[in-house]
């Protein structure tokens, strides 16, 4: 949702959530016992939270329970789904909606829904921040917890995963990606440290290359273990073993390399 705000500025509304359950498969019969949301507005908490323990008239798988640590004793007590729906819906308005792994998510939430024979929460207005996590740095690992400590967030209190505790951890996950350039999933460098790399890069030995700085007069072959082949020098500002030839064009040379010359 995007709000006006002052001069010609706007806001934008998201809410952050996280559910747990009884178990992994809602058509199976696992319910919700547990929904927190936390509003953000240009990726920064408001304070208003909506934070709901759920009694789902049904056991709870030993596993699940290793997971939240929440039991069928504790809660026994709490209201149903259908008590707090409308609440529910009310807080999260037409907001786009933020979760880890978000299809586990929506597909509980969409069942509680249609129990109560209410439509589902539509799929384009899901962010899932464990897909974008996976697009940007496909090495992993890409769990709450990994990302935390990517982003130096402290989570020494997430014993046990808890719905209301993983929104706030996951907010201030997207708060300290603002800043970061796309893709990059890391401590932020600063800028100097950042054009260090990049001109480095143009120089720093690769496996199989020269080791040769720009404009050093020193031989720059390399011969690798497994043939008496030399390799040609990376910058034309490096003497070559064949002469002192420059370097060959970028498409020459990948030419040449891939023919095993």
């Amino acid at each position: 949702m995007v709000l006006a705000y002052g001069m010609g500025l706007q806001m934008l509304r998201e809410i952050v959530m996280d559910t747990e359950t009884t178990g992994l498969d809602p058509a199976s019969g696992d319910r919700l016992i547990e929904i927190g949301c936390l509003e953000i507005v240009n990726r920064n908490p408001t304070g208003r939270e909506f934070h709901r323990y759920l009694n789902p008239e049904r056991d709870i798988h030993r596993d699940a329970v290793d997971v939240h640590g929440l039991t069928v004793e504790f809660l026994k007590d709490k209201p149903l789904f259908k008590d707090i729906a409308a609440e529910f819906l009310e807080f999260i308005g037409d907001a786009p909606l933020i979760a880890h792994n978000a299809s586990f998510d929506i597909a509980f939430l969409n069942a509680e829904l249609a129990r109560l024979a209410k439509p589902p929460l539509r799929f384009d207005r899901v962010v899932d921040t464990l897909v974008l996590a996976r697009r940007r740095h496909p090495a992993g690992p890409n769990t709450l917890d990994a990302l935390c400590k990517r982003y130096g967030i402290d989570n020494s209190k997430r014993t046990k995963h808890g719905a209301l505790m993983d929104s706030l951890l996951l907010a201030n996950v997207l708060r300290r990606a603002a800043g970061r350039t796309p893709g990059h999933l890391g401590p932020r460098r600063s800028r100097r440290h950042r054009g260090i790399r990049s001109a480095a890069r143009h120089w720093l030995p690769s496996r199989g290359r020269s080791r040769c700085r720009p404009g050093s007069p020193r031989q720059a072959s390399w011969r690798t273990a497994s043939s008496s082949r030399r390799w040609a020098p990376r910058r034309s500002g490096c003497a070559s073993s064949r002469g002192s030839d420059p370097l060959p064009d970028r498409s020459r040379l990948t030419a040449r390399c891939r023919q095993g010359v």
